[in-house]
This record gives C-alpha cells, sequence and structure tokens, in this order.
C-alpha cells in the first residue's frame, strides 16, 4: 500500500494562485505571494498592516467592515465584489472571500481571499466612494430599497446614485448599467 505523501499546507498558502491572507480584528497577520504582488507590495509588507491599506477610502473600510458583520455572524462567510486600491493608487474590482475562525466574533480571527477582476472589469477613479459602493451592490443584483437598507441610505437616494452612475457610464438602463459595471458589451 502506498503511503501518500505528507500534504505542506504552508506551500500551499504561500503558492496558492489567489490572493489569500489571515486576519485577526481587521489587521493582516500573513499574507501569501499572489496578494502583496496582486496589491503591488513586496512580500512581508502587508504582515501587520491593517485591512484599511487596500481600500479607497478609510470610510469605504469602515462601512464595509460594519456591513460585513450581520452576514458572517449569519453565515459563517461573505463574499463580494467590490474596488480596492494597489499600492501605486490604481482602483480595481476585486472577488473577496471572507470565512470567520470565531463563530461569534466576526472580526477576531479570519482567512481571506482575492481574486483581480481587473481583466474583466475596469474601474474608474471617477467614481465617489458611495458610488463605488453602491455600483458593487447593483452588481449584486440588489434593488435601490435593499441597497438602502443595507447601507442606511432612503431608496431615494440610492436612485439619485443610480442615476448618476447611469450618466457617468451613459447607460440608458439598469440592466444596462450592471453590464457596463460586469464590463459586458452589449
Amino acid at each position: 500500500m502506498n503511503a501518500s505523501p505528507e500534504i505542506d499546507y504552508q506551500v500551499i498558502f504561500d503558492h496558492a494562485p489567489v490572493g489569500m491572507c489571515v486576519s485577526k480584528h481587521r489587521i493582516m497577520q500573513v499574507c501569501n505571494a499572489a496578494l502583496t504582488q496582486m496589491f503591488g507590495y513586496e512580500r512581508g509588507d502587508l504582515n501587520g498592516e491593517s485591512f484599511q491599506l487596500l481600500y479607497p477610502t478609510p470610510d469605504e473600510f469602515e462601512r464595509t467592515g460594519a456591513r460585513i458583520v450581520p452576514i458572517m455572524n449569519a453565515k459563517g462567510s461573505y463574499s463580494d465584489e467590490r474596488i480596492m486600491r494597489r499600492a501605486d493608487g490604481e482602483l480595481f474590482w476585486c472577488h473577496v472571500i471572507g470565512h470567520t475562525l470565531v463563530p461569534d466574533n466576526t472580526h477576531a480571527a479570519g482567512i481571506w481571499t482575492f481574486e483581480d477582476l481587473s481583466g474583466k472589469r475596469k474601474a474608474s477613479a471617477v467614481l465617489s466612494p458611495r458610488e463605488r459602493e453602491i455600483a458593487a451592490l447593483l452588481v449584486e443584483g440588489k434593488t435601490s430599497k435593499l441597497i438602502g437598507k443595507q447601507i442606511g441610505l432612503s431608496p431615494r437616494t440610492v436612485e439619485m446614485h443610480r442615476a448618476n452612475l447611469m450618466k457617468k457610464f451613459t447607460a440608458a438602463t439598469s440592466s444596462e448599467l450592471v453590464h457596463r459595471l460586469l464590463g459586458i458589451n452589449g
């Protein structure tokens, strides 16, 4: 009988094809090479740094952190597509998945993966932080009413931001806006 080779989890983590990190209280404890390369940092530069460094603004960092708590408390995991910031300031769309390691304390410890979507979708630097947040929720298929409830705005205010997005992306309909946000032609 053949003995199976020992699995080296550190090698798997270090060479995973997606960005990965382990966090405690929204501080990146250890990040793999794919994550540091994706965000334009050197190996080890992100270890001990707040996730805030990867967000376009401190406000977006705070709002996202608050938004994920009820979802992670209920499910133990969270995923979305959002605009993030590289070391050089470039904004890009990123698919983020997180899993809490402490079910009753969402931010105490977690495992996070990051996938760069910039090859499929371009980020627009002309969007305000609130427009970026609403754009990310529109891409998830949420209505203005649901977005408003989730981020603490009236549906009318969300509609105003959606109208601004439609102008900026020259979209005639909401579905056309979502297609443009996703980088789909047509």
